[in-house]
This record gives C-alpha cells, sequence and structure tokens, in this order.
C-alpha cells in the first residue's frame, strides 16, 4: 500500500514538473515527458495491471489538464502501461537498455498517435515539419532523461522492497 501511494505521489510530481516548471526553463526547446516515462517504468516493472492502473491514473491526470476529449491520453497511456508490462518478463535490474529503446518506442508511438489525431485529422500534412520541430528533439531529451529517472526510481524501488521485506 506504501509503495502505490509513493508511486502516485511520483505521478503527481512528475505532472507537476512536467507542465509548470519545466516550461518556464527558456533555454529548453523540448521537454521530457515525465509521464511517459513513469508510466512505461511502472507497466515494464510491476506487471501489466499495474501498468494499466498507472497508466489510467497518468491519463486521467493529462485529459484533465489539456483540452480535447476526455480518454484521449487515457486510452494511450492504459496501452502503453499494458504493452510494457508484457516486458516483465525480460525485466532485470541493472539492464538499461531494454528501458532506453522502450522509451524511444513509446515516445515515437506518442507522438505519432499525438500527430494523427491532433493534427493529421484537422488537415495539417506537414509531418516533416512536426517530425523536425517536436518528435525529435522530445525524443532525444525523453529518452536522456530516462537514463536519470530510471535509476532513481529503480532505487527508490529496491528501498520500498527492503523496507516491506523487513515488515514481512
Amino acid at each position: 500500500m506504501k509503495r502505490i501511494i509513493i508511486n502516485l505521489l511520483l505521478l503527481i510530481l512528475a505532472f507537476t514538473i512536467q507542465n509548470c516548471v519545466i516550461p518556464l526553463i527558456p533555454f529548453l526547446s523540448a521537454a521530457p515527458n515525465l509521464m511517459l516515462i513513469l508510466t512505461f517504468s511502472f507497466g515494464f516493472i510491476y506487471g501489466k495491471e499495474a501498468g494499466m492502473y498507472y497508466g489510467l491514473f497518468a491519463g486521467v491526470l493529462l485529459d484533465l489538464f489539456y483540452s480535447g476529449p476526455f480518454g484521449f491520453y487515457t486510452l494511450l497511456f492504459i496501452n502503453i502501461g499494458y504493452f510494457n508490462g508484457i516486458c516483465t518478463k525480460y525485466y532485470y535490474e541493472d539492464y538499461i537498455n531494454l528501458p532506453l529503446v522502450l522509451s524511444l518506442v513509446n515516445e515515437l508511438i506518442y507522438n505519432g498517435y499525438v500527430y494523427v489525431f491532433r493534427f493529421l485529422i484537422r488537415n495539417r500534412l506537414d509531418i516533416f515539419y512536426y517530425a523536425r520541430e517536436i518528435i525529435i528533439p522530445e525524443t532525444i531529451f525523453t529518452v536522456v532523461t530516462t537514463l536519470i529517472i530510471y535509476r532513481f526510481f529503480l532505487s527508490a524501488n529496491r528501498r520500498l522492497e527492503e523496507i516491506e521485506n523487513r515488515r514481512g
């Protein structure tokens, strides 16, 4: 129970940093998608079901904050949590290559989803501009940020497991 509360607080903190702090930094041309990083990490470490629940929470937060049809981000984040939960059987704590690849794939899926349903449907067909200005910088920044956040998340997860093992 303590782990779930701490993970939800981490999601709220990531949401706050992503939407309130990072846009205030003037030299950043792109921002890392912290909600995506945490959602795929939760799914990757804890499994499909937990990934779906954390994806639901992250998606609802984003849907409440951004305008548009409710459920737009929720659907995407639930699926990201689920499909990354499938990779749980390949989970090794110190193995960083698979989380980086998952981060890259998830970011490309996220940006493709946003492009198709936010821009392409409204007849904005300049995919090369969108890729050059948004997809590539955000993807690079998210993958680099994954290196730091994933390590932090793993160490927090280890500490929580140690605390639970001492009590149990």
